[in-house]
């Protein structure tokens, strides 16, 4: 099994209204792919509310296999849910761990 965490900022100047809905945006696309793309083990994102925190956002998930998560990440539904979480985040950090 492959584990994939990434962690994002919201970009400074969006509101919190705006962090709030591109939150669950991202939220929705992201765990809703796991229904579409084979080999897709759990999607969790974590929206945080905590200010002890300094990343705003965490993807938690995992994966069958390299070749698995190789396959999500070039995904027409991935790409999209990416191109829409570039738009608003910034700092992205990822680790890729069996």
């Amino acid at each position: 099994m492959i584990n994939h965490i990434v962690m994002w900022n919201f970009k400074p100047e969006l509101s919190a209204e705006e962090r709030k809905e591109a939150g669950l945006k991202i939220k929705e696309s992201l765990e809703g792919i796991c229904d579409k793309i084979t080999g897709i083990v759990s999607v969790k994102l974590v929206i945080n509310e905590l200010s002890s925190s300094n990343k705003d956002l965490a993807l938690i998930s995992s994966f069958e296999s390299s070749d698995a998560l190789n396959a999500y990440q070039v995904h027409p539904e991935h790409v999209k849910a990416v191109a829409y979480i570039k738009s608003v985040t910034c700092d992205r950090a990822c680790i890729d761990y069996k």
